[in-house]
């Protein structure tokens, strides 16, 4: 239930109210919470994560453990409720789970790796089916533990599933087009990619399946073995699938840690037996671990880091599209993605009537509980997030700027309803920082100059959208943003999909390309058989060898290329 104030916090001007003496604080309202009376009251979960999974082998954990809690409040309690445990491992643990990953590896000649593309495509087919059987508990969890909305949640698991049924067809087509023998310059050759080695993989809250598997599972096809660590905030839908992926594959294929990253990760890395890392977070903790690995130079490493993307309205913009793609794409799950919209610089000469559409339009959002009808804003499950916004707004307001919306920035709880800051400038916090919230600011620009040199200044270069229907205003931006970001849209919120597309950054915001296509790549190195092509013998072995070695050996339903 969402207690809601007849009369709501409409405006906030710029008082001096950044003083030690009178921090800023934002205005607040009952918690967004429920009770016994609730009628999803009895769904609330409670997943115990006091167990381990090294080595394929999921048991007790009689150590440290941490409560869950949800960002949906207790109305009995007026507290967080709690909705599971997470075992708390150190270092001790985490180096024996990396070293239970490298004796899966064993210097590639574990079961894993050694076996057919075949047999391991099979293997994670058999994974995907039995956690589609508990599709109902994970989505539930995802509801409740980073309050996604329902139909959120849903589509995260199974936006997940199609990508991985995609990611193997991809799979297939890409080894039907490659593998074979071909012949250059006299020399016969066959051509396929093998595994890179252990593989640490560290996945994002905001999306802890769909973003982590997308990483997880092209690595594991590939034959990859992985050490995963688990977030502390999204952490519990990973909790419900170790009995599958234990079942599913050979011993210490998939493990995973649990805890403090600063306890557990560092020492990981420090092994040196990681050969692969693949992290979705901030580009100051990427950078941190990277430094911990004893041999970087054989280090590969996929990094998904920061943004700041950047939306342009141009004078000649339809409005409506505007401002309708400016709020999905600047609100959608509050905020709380990589690729939302995260700065809008809008024409001086159509600015106030932006703002104030674009005001209406985010108060207008339905806001509370995850599971209620049609709710888009929900409560962040980060505990320290609404703190940091409220420094951010704060900074802003001392500066000159203000909430014009109506309701803006009030926190009920760990909700916190939208909050579009304007004017926003580069003297302000939110000009550069990435808020990762609902919170929205606006700037002015006068020439396009200004839009050019904010993108020279930026760190990051993840993505852009251009709102304009004019091929003149748009044609110089896209030659700017070009060498800049990794994704332009035009009249169009920015966004990922769909997954066949590069998802690429620049900057602190990327190393490293995803898509379907783009991740097979990513986590394999290309290695090639090859001979003298006119010898006799190597003619003979080229015909056996596919049907003998697991490595050529080809998938059932692709024929291979034979240019001998």
């Amino acid at each position: 239930r969402l207690a809601r104030p007849h009369s709501m916090f409409v405006l906030l001007l710029a008082p001096p109210l950044t003083s030690a003496s009178s921090p800023f604080a934002l205005p607040t309202a009952p918690p967004a919470s429920v009770d016994a009376s609730d009628s999803m009251w009895d769904s609330r979960p409670f997943v115990d994560g006091r167990k381990t999974c090294i080595g394929g082998v999921v048991e007790a954990w009689s150590g440290p453990s941490e409560e869950v809690t949800s960002p949906v409040f207790d109305a009995r309690t007026g507290k967080r409720l709690v909705i599971g445990q997470l075992a708390t491992m150190g270092e001790v643990d985490a180096v024996r789970a990396v070293e239970a990953s490298a004796a899966a590896w064993d210097r590639g000649q574990g079961a894993w790796p050694q076996m057919s593309l075949a047999e391991r495509i099979e293997r994670v087919e058999g994974a995907v089916a039995a956690l589609k059987e508990r599709r109902d508990e994970i989505v539930n969890v995802l509801m409740w533990e980073i309050a996604k909305n329902s139909a959120d949640a849903a589509a995260e698991f199974d936006r997940t599933v199609a990508f991985i049924g995609k990611t193997i067809e991809t799979l297939r087509r890409l080894d039907e087009e490659s593998a074979g023998w071909r012949v250059v310059s006299g020399v016969m050759a066959f051509v396929r990619r093998a595994a890179v080695g252990v593989m640490m993989l560290l996945g994002p809250y905001n999306y802890p399946f769909n973003e982590t598997y997308a990483a997880l599972i092209p690595a594991l096809l590939m034959g990859n073995v992985v050490l995963m660590k688990i977030p502390n905030v999204g952490g519990l839908a990973h909790v419900l699938t170790f009995e599958v992926w234990a079942e599913a594959l050979p011993k210490g294929t998939l493990s995973f840690i649990s805890g403090s990253g600063r306890a557990t990760v560092p020492p990981v890395m420090r092994t040196g037996l990681v050969d692969v890392l693949g992290f979705i977070g901030g580009s100051k903790a990427g950078d941190a671990i990277l430094k911990e690995h004893p041999a970087p130079h054989r280090l590969k490493a996929f990094l998904q880091l920061d943004a700041k993307n950047l939306g342009v309205v141009a004078p000649d913009a339809d409005l409506d599209v505007a401002v309708g793609q400016c709020v999905v794409g600047s609100t959608s799950y509050n905020g709380q993605r990589c690729t939302a919209i995260k700065l809008i610089l809008v024409h001086h000469s159509i600015a106030d009537e932006f703002v104030r559409r674009l005001a209406s339009a985010v108060a207008a959002l339905p806001r509370g509980l995850p599971w209620e009808e049609g709710v888009l804003i929900t409560p962040l499950p980060e505990p320290k997030k609404p703190a940091y916004l409220a420094e951010l707004v704060g900074d802003a307001v001392a500066k000159g700027a203000r909430v014009v919306n109506e309701g803006g920035g009030t926190l009920a709880g760990a909700l916190m309803t939208p909050a579009v800051v304007f004017p926003v400038s580069r003297e302000m916090r939110l000009w550069h920082e990435e808020q990762f919230g609902p919170v929205i600011p606006v700037g002015v620009y006068r020439d396009e100059a200004e839009v050019v040199e904010y993108v020279r200044s930026s760190p990051f270069g993840q993505q852009a959208a251009l709102f304009t229907q004019s091929t003149d205003a748009a044609a110089p931006l896209i030659d700017a943003l070009s060498t800049s970001v990794g994704r332009i849209n035009l009249n169009t919120q920015c966004g990922r999909s769909p997954d066949e597309l590069p998802f690429s950054g620049r900057r602190s915001s990327a190393l490293g390309t995803m898509s379907v296509s783009e991740a097979l790549r990513v986590f394999s190195t290309e290695t090639v058989v090859a001979g003298k092509a006119a010898q006799e013998p190597n003619r003979r072995l080229a015909k056996e060898l596919p049907s003998s070695s697991a490595f050529m050996r080809a998938l059932a339903d692709t024929p291979y290329r034979d240019e001998l």
